[in-house]
């Protein structure tokens, strides 16, 4: 199992939006937070060990409508 976390930037009154459809749209996404910065978004998801995580961002995270700017970390251990 892959665990990646997506920072997502919103156009101007569309988190809450981009949110949900996240959460309705994708089984891989796990939680979706409401952060301060930079980005509105932080999408914790989780992949299949043969699932490409380019192809999943660009394909179903950056065309939800309502995204302007993405940020993918990957992770790589979980400490607990």
């Amino acid at each position: 199992m892959q665990t990646l976390f997506v920072m997502v930037k919103c156009e101007l009154g569309q988190a809450y939006d981009v949110a949900d459809a996240a959460v309705q749209q994708m089984d891989a996404v796990s939680e979706v937070h409401s952060i301060s910065g930079q980005y509105d978004l932080l999408m914790k998801i989780y992949l299949d060990d043969d699932e490409d995580i380019g192809r999943f961002v660009t394909h179903h995270v950056q065309t939800l409508d309502g995204v302007r700017d993405s940020f993918t970390l990957i992770a790589h251990k979980v400490f607990a």
